[in-house]
This record gives C-alpha cells, structure tokens and sequence, in this order.
C-alpha cells in the first residue's frame, strides 16, 4: 500500500526550492539573508494590492494580523498564515499517524517538504477565493478578481521561498518567526511614537505624543495615562514593558537535570527543562484556530446571514451592520473584549474568552509534546542517540523516561496556563501588539539569541552537535 507522502513523489521535481548550503555559512552571510529576507517582508508589507481600493480594517480580524504577520490590504494579506495553517495540518496529520514520515530518512524528509508547500499553495488557493467571492474586497470584475488573485498566490510563494531561505541554513532561526517579530515590533513602535492625527480626542496616535499633549494642555493626570477607547496610552506602553519584562523573566525559569557524556568523562552539564517548554507553540496554534474561526465567521454573515436571522449561522457569529464586529455567537466569546472599559462592561464575555484561551493553550500544550517530538519518550531517545547520560542512572531508556516524566507533563501543563492567562489578561490593558503578540515577540528573540549561544558552543565543542539537533 503506497504511503501518503509518495503521492507527492512525481511533482517533487517540478516544485520550486532552495537548496541547502554545502558548506557552514558564515555568521556574518547567514546575518546578511536574514536582513534581506526581512527587508523584503517589509517592503511587501507596505506595497498596496493594485486594483483594490484599501479601506479600513475590523478590529475583529486584529488577532489574526498579529499572529498571521499580515497587513490589511497589501500583498501581504494572508501573511504566513497559508503557511501556518498547512504546517498545522501536515504536522497534525504526522504526529497522529496518519502520515508514515522517517525524519531520519533524507528522502522522507524531502516529501514533507514538498507536501507542506503543496498545501501552502492550496491554502493561498483556497483563502484567495474566498476572499474575492466574499466581496471582502469590495465588487470587483473578473479582470480584477484574477489580477488579485495572481498578485495573492506571487506573494505567498515569495513568503515561502523567503521562509526556506532562512530555514535551510542561509539565514538564522526560522523565516515565519522573523516575520512575526518584525510585524508585532512595527506595531509597537507605531503606537508608542507615532505623530500622525490628530484622533477624535485631537490628540496624536503615538502613546508618548499624546501623553505630552495632554500634559501640554493642562489636563487632567488621568487624561495623561488613559485614552477612552482602544487608543494608545501610557498605561498600554506600561504594561507592555511590564509583559515584556515577565515574560523574559520566566523565560529563564527552568528545571535543570545533570548530564554527561557517555565518551568524554571530563564532559558535565545540564539539560534544561524550561517552564515554557513548548515555547510559544501553544499560542500560536490557540489564535491561530480564534483568528480561523472570527475570519470563517465574518465571511460566511457577510454572505448569507447580515441581517442576523438565521439561527444556525447565529451559533458561528453575529456582527454589528457598522462596525462589522462580533456581537454575539462562537466569534463573539473568541474575540478579546478589548479595553478595561469593555471588560467592565462585559465581565462574562471576558471570563469566557479568558477561559477559552487558557483552556485551549493548556490542550495545545499537551498535543504538542507528541505532535512535536518533545514527550520524555523523545526526549530520552535524543539524550542516548547523541552519547548522553544522567549521573546516577543506568544508560539505558526506561530510568531516563522515568525521570523526565517526573518534570515534563506538570511544567507543560503550568506553562499552557501561563501563557493563556498572560495573552489573554494583556490584552485586558491595551498591550501595544496584543498580549500574545508580546508573548511571541518576547519568545523568538529569545530563541534568537539561544540559537546564536548554541552556534557559539557548537564550535567550541563539536561533539555536541548531536545533542542540539
């Protein structure tokens, strides 16, 4: 019986890719494609869709432009979001089985590759067509629904070369995080320092601009820290700096197990088991199903249910004619209720959506220690294959699974929590680039700068190479 991934086999040759360095590229080189690669993002960020007039985004789709790295509007609608969506479903579809892949095997390696782009390329299909017929870009002919639709589909095959360049060795970490960091920083830096307005208060877009007008003005000191609405304001950049510093704060928190080298008795360390220690995974993947569903949701009232009378489609999501904003339905409870003065106004939406997020991180969380090869079983099986011991234990896998079994369950459940109850209570105090964006941007610069220290004792001690990958 032929496997999944040989159904891709025939096209293999025929789809585009970036062939891995045959040599170590150089710090510096690998620093320069990394900045290229950004550069581009950036520039398509900024770069209108031709043919299709620009107008204003609903708060409601927010979550997803963060975790999605898109900007409303431009080439980068979808973002990485095709990418995400159809590395979620590829992974999924391994870690249960249904897919048989060898991550051993060179070969099996490059089907997966191949399979992953072939559904990038459907999801970009797919979200492209709906978006058109939706009217999401207002009534546009035919000649410019294809145009559109060539210029969406261009895009994402230039974010997916983009993503493998910097993953295949040219560049450093992975493309997807990088883009992420860059859209969530923008955003911040936006709402802190931007001049542009004035806004209905008559007072500029930037948090620090406008806490200097209002001080200017002889305003009330209440009026210098907080802006009604989901303007920015300075107790938005507070508790932004406050995440930041909590987050990195339990980024170094960790449990931390004594190894050795099973050849080089000189050899000692320990391997960390960080509190988050699926990292920002859960996350992503939580809002990444909230920002699916308030998008599937919007489309399909937009479509066959504006005036809000079919009770079925009610359960998906109702909207506001206006503002187009969830009101009620499943895309109202995954939707943050945004400022404290909502929150006060609608406690229950704010517990549930509360509830929700953290339930959903802690089950992600779970999920993913199979899905991600990070369960003890795993775990123990990296240790021996690369020559690694624990002191005090027979080399050998059940002790070691035992061992592991004893830390990694419970701090992966704690660390779901955190950061579902992080996310979703940041966003509560208007943290610049929501509180998951916060979560993710603080997250991957971390990663960022492990992944330089690896590099670094890498080179120092070769023989651990192994034990990294």
């Amino acid at each position: 019986m032929a496997r999944f991934l040989d159904i891709f086999r025939p096209i293999s040759r025929f789809i585009p890719e970036v062939k891995q360095p045959e040599r170590k590229v150089s710090f510096n080189s690998r620093l320069m494609w990394t900045g290229l690669a950004l550069l581009v993002y950036l520039i398509m960020a900024e770069t209108p869709l031709y043919g299709v007039a620009r107008t204003q985004d609903t708060e409601a789709l927010f979550t997803m432009r963060v975790i999605f790295a898109s900007t409303h509007g431009t080439l980068l609608e979808f973002g990485i979001g095709p990418i995400v969506t159809a590395g979620l479903i590829i992974q999924l579809l391994a870690g249960t089985d249904i897919i048989q892949f060898d991550n051993t095997n060179p070969e099996d390696r490059a089907l997966f590759t191949t399979a992953s782009k072939v559904f990038s390329f459907i999801m970009v299909i797919f979200q492209a067509s709906l978006y058109i017929i939706s009217g999401a870009f207002g009534s546009v002919d035919f000649g410019t629904a294809l145009l559109v639709f060539g210029q969406l589909l261009a895009a994402g095959f230039v974010i997916m070369m983009l993503d493998e360049l910097v993953q295949k060795g040219w560049g450093i970490g992975s493309g997807i995080s990088l883009f992420i960091v860059a859209g969530i920083t923008k955003g911040i830096w936006w709402n802190a320092l931007s001049f542009m307005g004035p806004l209905q208060d008559g007072k500029r877009v930037g948090a620090i601009p406008a806490f200097v007008e209002a001080i200017m003005r002889g305003e009330p000191v209440v009026n210098w820290f907080y802006r009604i609405g989901n303007n920015p304001d300075m107790i938005g950049l507070l508790t932004t700096i406050a995440v930041f510093a909590f987050v990195i704060y339990i980024e170094g928190m960790r449990v931390e197990l004594p190894i050795s080298h099973s050849m080089f008795r000189g050899f000692r360390g320990k391997m960390p088991i960080k509190l988050l220690y699926v990292s920002n995974i859960p996350v992503i993947l939580a809002y990444a199903v909230f920002a699916n569903i308030q998008l599937f949701g919007q489309i399909v009232w937009s479509r066959w249910n504006m005036d809000n009378s079919n009770a079925l489609l009610n359960i998906l999501g109702t909207y506001n004619r206006t503002s187009r904003y969830p009101v009620g339905g499943l895309a109202y409870y995954v939707t943050s209720p945004g400022s404290l003065d909502s929150v006060i106004q609608n406690p229950l939406h704010a517990l549930v959506y509360m509830a929700l997020v953290i339930s959903i991180c802690i089950l992600f969380s779970i999920t993913w220690l199979e899905i991600g090869g990070l369960g003890a079983e795993n775990m123990a099986d990296q240790l021996i294959s690369s020559g690694m011991q624990v002191p005090g234990f027979r080399r050998s896998r059940r002790p070691i699974v035992n061992l592991l079994n004893r830390y990694i369950p419970t701090i992966t459940i704690i660390g779901g929590f955190i950061v579902g109850f992080l996310a979703a209570v940041s966003e509560f105090f208007g943290v610049f680039g929501s509180g998951m964006g916060a979560l993710l941007c603080v997250s991957i610069l971390y990663q960022y700068y492990q992944t330089m220290v690896q590099e670094q004792v890498e080179d120092l001690y070769p023989f651990l190479r192994g034990a990294f990958r």
